[in-house]
Parts: C-alpha cells; structure tokens; sequence
C-alpha cells in the first residue's frame, strides 16, 4: 500500500479499540515472570555454556601478546575465543569498531577474548586468567581539545549537516536585540535495564541467535556482514526486551561473541554484558559543544538564529545533530545550523533517544529563556510570537502536516498556572527553598519508515498478527492487536501478535520515534488487503463490505469472518509505503513542558517540585501506554538536566563511572507526579493512522524547562549541564 495523499475516513476512525487505554496484553507475562528475555531463552537452546567477554585494558594500540593457555586449563573452560581463531571477522557499516579486537585496538573495554565454560562462574574466573599485552598509542579524548580540528561530515540518511537560509551574519549583526550563548551537555548512557545478552547456537550452518534487539531485519544484515555467511543462513529473535533507547538499534559484541563461542564448542552460548561493561563496550550519546545565536526585533519577532554544534566520535563515526529542532521550531527569515564532528578515540557514540533533538532542546530552549529575559517579555509568549506553520528553511511550498505548538503552550501555562510566575529570578523562598518556574517547548521530527506485516484469519475467526517489528517496553504487542482488532471488526482478545522473528515480514523495528505510527500503518495496510481479499471471495464489494462484532456485511447480507474465512482461513500480507509524504509535508510531534523547582539556599541542592507536560501526537493509539511512554521520557530529561554524566578520564579514554552506582539516574524520589496532557488531534498526512510518534517528544525540552526554572528561582544562568550542586554553590545568594 502506498500512502500518497491525506487519509479519508476508515475504519481506524470508529474508534471502538484505538484510542482506548488498554492494558498491555504482554503485561501479565512481565509481572509474572513467564516473559522470557534473550538470557532466559533456554528452553530453545538447552545444555547452552556460558561466555564471558574480557574487554581491553587500552583505548587505542595494539594487542602484542595474548595467551589463553592458563585460562583453557581452567575448571570447566570449553574454549576462548580471540582474534586468533575467531576466523576473517569484517566491520559492518553499522558500526565504528569491529566487534573484536585484535590485533588492533581502537577503543577501552572493546572485546579481545570470549572465554566459554560450563557455568558463569568459571568463565568470569577464568576471563581473569587471559594474559593481554598491548603497546597502547597517544589517543584523543577530549571534545573541547579537538573541537578545533573538527570538519564537516558528510551527508548522511538525515540530508545535509548545515543548513542556511538568507543571510544570517548581516541579519544577526543589525538586531537590536541579540543571544549568543555556548552550552556543553556531556556524555549519556543507555543504561536500559536489561543489558544487551544473546544465546546462539548453529544448527549445521544455520545461525540461531535469540537476542536483545530493537530492529531485526538490521540484526540479520549487520551479522551477516561481519560473519560472512548469507542472510538467510541466520535466524534472529527478540520479543522481549528490557529497554533499548537505540544501543540496541545494532547488533553488539554479546551476540556475535556468543555466535562464535557457539561455533567453537559446538554448543550452544549464551554472553550478557556485566553492567559495568554497558557505558564502554557498546555505544552512548556523544558529548556536545553548542553555540546558539539569536538576533530579534524589540518586538520579539526573531531575525535571525544560528546552532552551530560539535561532537566527536570514534573513527569519525556520526555526528550528534543537535541542531535538528533548530530547524523548525522557531520562525525567523536569515538561518544558520552547522555540525562539526571531531575524530576521537572514546568508545562509539551513536543513537540515543531522541538523538541530536534531546540534546539540542538543552542549548536552544534556554536561549529562547534569556532572549525573552533581555527582551522584557514572557517566554509562553515570545514562543507564540515565533510559531510558524511551515518548514522555516524551505517556505510555504513544505507546510506543516499539523502543528499546534501554540495550543500545546496555552493550555500548559493556564493548567500550570504560568501566570503567578515571578519573573524576577531569586524572589521566592520556601523556608531554606528557592523556588522558580520554568517552561520549554518540545518538537521531536516525525519520521516513517516502511513497514511490512502478515495477517491471518483462521476458520474460528481468530486473528493473527506476525511482523518483525519488536517490543522494547513500549506497548507494540498492543497498538498492534488494536489495530487489527479495529480494522477486522473483532474483540481485542481475538487477536493474537507475534514479533521479532527474522522470518516475519520485515517491518520499520523500533527507534526513532517512528515504530508505533509506521508498524500499525503495516498491519493496516495487510488488514486492508485480508478484508478485501474476505469481500470477494464472498462476492461482494470490497469498498463498501463492513467488519464489526465479528461479521461482515455487504447490503443485507451478513456472515460470521469464521465462515467467510472458511476451514482453511485465509491470509494477507502487504507493506506500507509512505512515498514522498516527508517531502511535501515537515512532519513533528509538538509539545510544551512547565516545571517548578525548589534549590536549597545552602547546599545548592536543586529538587523537582512539580511537572506537567502538554503534547500534541496525531491520534494517541493507547493513551495508557503513550502516557507511560511520555512519563519516562520526561524522568530521562529531568536526569540530563541534573545528574546524568559519563565522566571521561582524558589520560586514558575512557568513562570512569559505568556502574549504576556512579552513573547517576532518576529515582522515584527524584521525580515527584507528573501531569500529562495529550491533546487532540489527528494528521491525516502522517499515516492513514493519522497518528504521529510520541516515544521520544517528552525527553526534548524537559531539562531546559529544569534549567529555566533554576535561573527563576536563584538568578544563576547555568549553560554547562547537568546542573549539579556544586555549580550552584560558589553563585547562590548570600545566606
């Protein structure tokens, strides 16, 4: 199915299972144990070893000597896994580094061995028994040291990345008034819950790999490029996951380690990172350097507004776009957003939640803050002055598909109580408390992806869904199962969804913001073709043959979908296709954050007192599963605003606290209730849905609205995040 033009009424439109707050149909299994995650699979792979990964002890160099001998004659060890025997291992595309050192190292803790042994434990004794001997080479660890030698990447799936429209220099420089700002957001970690683990095992020369995954069709490319061997030699699965936000976008060591442990021994493998392996051995969010120019008008009309950003990564991977919502949020004739991405020797950065816009709401929303402190005016309201209803770098020719930033931010500020706000800083005190106020808006892009699915009906009318698309906790099993409940007329409980096998239809997977709106057009399109295929082999006319309460009707004739779908029930598969929708529309999820915060007069310790978040998605599949979804991005970005921090050691590359003893997150005392509002709408250009993502908009704008809100209530413009206690302290009033 091609979706070329606005979406008409359908079935989606009756609204009798989407748009409901259902409970997640995978829930009861969570809860209750029986779900079983990548490192619980044994069942499929019995008598599997277990394989520990040893990482390196270097950053950049190479390894001279490695002796296995010790750790082979170790109690219980099956076999090590080096370079040495490993077999011609390639680097995908996918990734910065290959998944095994040797002899070569390129970054701290890559993997240089797997040791495979009967139990956990000895493979973890015995991974200590390795002996590695590098001669470790001068490495580049440090963002601002290198930031003078950072160029321009390359275009990449995104387009170009720099921008410019008019002439922002002469624009900027005849302001009469005008920001310019540096802001520095350090390195993130995935931190998910359950680190990346695999079981694999081979089945002559078929590769079974049961893994924590987010995009299965990827998995099966990127292990096919590194092993050599042909896709359709390898099987993966995943349909359970604990958490991802992106570090599972690709595969990692865990999975092509265990595959090769597997090969070794001829058994089964299974390998799970240890915790404190997760910040090194995979991927996190490159760190940031961000310059935001603004120059506007007295009356608070922007004239110009320039993002110029810069990360680094390894191998010069990719670059952190965290100029991206610069490029539509904001109205404004003469435009500028630049990247530079410098070559360093840190572990891989690469896709976080929300990548590039998280990171780039930190810089900009605080900016827009201190215009409209320079200007005297509100920042709800110099918001509003600066909507636009059109791709600002490309005119009216791209309008929005929807866009109501201005409503999301009215109807924050009237539930939030906006208009007590006191907008002198340092002027309200609770006890020892400062109290302050503060707002950002949200835009996170909207992109689709194509995304295929399979759907039966058998001879008792029950429905089945299969597609590769995955479940990283964020509700897939369901929207997918209303979706097709709603398009085939039946009950929620007659629709069974299966996922994440590499032999389903291949669908868009999970990341990016796009996986709700783009899978569950899939099966939208795959229901389609199943009720018109059902229509006509009963004669009648698939456009006016309705489904509901388990029948189908054509004029006065009626019959159960079990008997039109006959003893040997019937299927359909189709893929959905969005054409050139992104390109004859600029498409974004919208949304305004308000937050009031309490910082200690003394310790300078800041507390969040109140959250409300107003957002604007496209048609909410599951409200209850799309306000978790909102509530747990938001908890994210009020941990980048106050405590997240991969801390780099510059001397020898590498993140020093990768535990989550001292890579601090959010905790339930941290984040007090959180109010949030989704307000209607529906995008009839998004996706016959008329849907839009809403994963990843409440991370974007959250920790500047934390940042406004501690200038509000101390008068100390923090621009180098996370604001912890001891930027406050040598800055906070007199006691």
């Amino acid at each position: 199915m091609k979706f070329t033009a606005p979406a008409g009424p359908n079935p989606i439109d009756q609204g009798k299972v989407i748009g409901h707050p259902h409970d997640r149909i995978d829930g009861r299994a969570k809860v209750t144990g029986t779900a079983a995650y990548a490192y619980e699979r044994n069942s499929l792979a019995p008598n599997a070893a277990y394989g520990v990964i040893l990482g390196s002890a270097i950053a950049t160099g190479t390894i001279t000597r490695i002796d296995t001998r010790r750790a082979e004659a170790s109690p219980g060890v099956l076999g090590v896994v080096t370079y040495k025997n490993a077999g011609k291992l390639k680097k995908s595309k996918s990734h910065a580094a290959r998944l095994l050192a040797g002899p070569n190292v390129e970054h701290f803790d890559q993997t240089v061995a797997l040791v495979v042994a009967e139990t956990f434990e000895q493979a973890r004794d015995a991974a200590k028994l390795v002996e590695v001997a590098y001669a470790p080479t001068k490495g580049r660890y440090d963002l601002a040291a290198e930031k003078d030698n950072a160029v321009t990447p390359k275009a990449g799936p995104f387009g170009p990345p720099d921008t410019k429209v008019g002439d922002f220099d002469s624009a900027f420089a005849g302001s009469p008034v005008q920001i310019d700002s540096t802001y520095t957001t350090p390195a993130h970690s995935h931190m998910m819950m359950e680190p990346p683990a695999s079981i694999a095992a081979w089945h002559g020369d078929q590769l079974l790999i049961w893994t924590s995954n987010q995009m299965i069709a990827w998995a099966v490319r990127d292990t096919s490029e590194i092993l050599g061997i042909r896709h359709e030699k390898i099987h993966i699965s995943s349909p359970f996951i604990g958490g991802g936000f992106g570090a599972k976008l690709w595969v990692r060591s865990d999975a092509i380690l265990a595959a090769l442990g597997a090969r070794l021994v001829k058994r089964p493998v299974k390998v799970a990172l240890c915790r404190s392996q997760v910040p090194n051995n995979t991927t996190h969010r490159p760190a940031t350097i961000q310059r935001i120019r603004i120059g506007a008008g007295s009356d608070g009309k922007i004239l110009a507004i320039a993002h110029d950003s810069w990360s680094g990564n390894l191998n010069s991977f990719r670059e952190e776009r965290a100029g991206a919502q610069t490029r539509l949020l904001y109205a404004g004739a003469n435009r500028q957003v630049t990247h530079k991405l410098a070559a360093l020797d840190l572990p891989e950065g690469n896709a976080m939640r929300a990548p590039g816009e998280a990171v780039g709401h930190l810089s900009l929303e605080v900016a827009m803050d201190e215009l409209a402190e320079k200007l005297n005016l509100d920042p709800v309201q110099l918001r509003i002055l600066n909507d636009i209803q059109y791709d600002p770098e490309k005119g009216p020719a791209r309008p929005f598909s929807s866009r109501k930033l201005v409503e999301c931010l009215r109807e924050g500020a009237q539930k939030f109580g906006w208009s007590k706000r006191n907008a002198k800083p340092a002027q309200i005190r609770d006890g020892q408390w400062l109290i302050g106020l503060g707002m950002a808006s949200a835009l996170r892009n909207n992109p689709t992806q194509p995304s295929a699915a399979r759907v039966k009906i058998d001879k008792k009318g029950h429905i089945t869904v299969e597609t590769d698309m995955t479940d990283i906790g964020t509700g897939s099993y369901t929207v997918l199962a209303q979706t097709a409940a709603e398009m085939m007329g039946v009950p929620l409980h007659h629709v069974t969804v299966k996922l994440a096998e590499s032999h389903y239809p291949v669908s868009c997977g999970s990341g990016g913001q796009f996986g709700g709106n783009s899978s569950t057009s899939g099966v939208y399109a795959a229901c389609t073709l199943l009720r018109a295929k059902l229509a006509q082999q009963a004669g009648w006319d698939p456009e006016t043959t309705t489904f509901e309460d388990g029948k189908m009707a054509f004029s006065a004739q009626s019959k159960s979908l079990a008997e039109a779908a006959g003893p040997k029930g019937m299927s359909a598969e189709d893929k959905i296709d969005f054409a050139d929708t992104q390109k004859k529309w600029a498409q974004a999820s919208f949304g305004a954050h308000f937050v009031e915060v309490a910082v200690h007069r003394v310790s300078g310790e800041t507390r969040i007192r109140r959250v409300l978040g107003v957002f604007a998605a496209g048609r909410i599949l599951n409200p209850k599963t799309a306000r978790s979804q909102l509530l747990g991005a938001m908890a994210m970005g009020i941990g980048a605003a106050l405590m997240e921090e991969l801390a780099v050691d510059k001397r020898f590359g590498y993140f020093v606290n990768h535990d989550l003893a001292e890579y601090h997150v959010p905790v339930h005392a941290d984040i007090p209730h959180t109010e949030v509002v989704m307000l209607e709408e529906l995008d009839d250009k998004s996706s016959p849905m008329k849907a839009k993502g809403v994963g990843e908009l409440g991370i974007c704008g959250i920790g500047a609205a934390v940042a406004n809100a501690i200038y509000n209530a101390t008068g100390i413009r923090l621009r180098d995040y996370p604001f912890t206690p001891d930027k406050l302290l040598d800055h906070l009033p007199p006691v």
